[in-house]
C-alpha cells in the first residue's frame, strides 16, 4: 500500500471511512453527460494529488502504485470536483474525459448491461 504518511489536509483526511486497505472507492463520473465512467481507488495521498493537481489520481491495487489516469495512454481525466457522500467511505469525481476511460477502449467502464427480471 501507499505511504502511510500523506499531505491531505487533516480536515479531509478526518471525514474519510477506508477499507482495511487504507483505500477509498472512487466513482468517476463524466462532467456534462453525467455518465458514470469507472471505479478506481484512492488513499489519502492518492486525493490529495487529485485535490492539488487537478489530474485524477489513483492507487493500483495490482501494481501497487500510484498512477495518473492518461499519463501513458493519453487519456486524461482533468477533475472538475471531488465530493464525498454522507458516510465517508466514497468520492465522486467529476471529470473531463479525453479519449477512453476503460482500458479495453470504450468510453465507460459500465458498457455491458445484465437483464433483469427474467
Amino acid at each position: 500500500m501507499g505511504p502511510v504518511s500523506s499531505n491531505l489536509d487533516p480536515e479531509v483526511a478526518d471525514r474519510l471511512r477506508r477499507n482495511e486497505a487504507g483505500l477509498v472507492p472512487a466513482v468517476v463520473q463524466e462532467h456534462g453527460t453525467g455518465q458514470v465512467l469507472m471505479l478506481a481507488w484512492m488513499d489519502d495521498e492518492a486525493l490529495h494529488r487529485t485535490l492539488t493537481t487537478g489530474r485524477a489520481t489513483y492507487w493500483s491495487r495490482s501494481r501497487q502504485e500510484y498512477w495518473v489516469k492518461g499519463e501513458t495512454s493519453g487519456h486524461v481525466q482533468h477533475v472538475r470536483s471531488v465530493a464525498v457522500d454522507c458516510d465517508g467511505d466514497t468520492l465522486l469525481v467529476t471529470v473531463e474525459q479525453t479519449g477512453a476511460a476503460c482500458h479495453t477502449g470504450n468510453h465507460t467502464c459500465f458498457y455491458t448491461d445484465l437483464k433483469v427480471g427474467q
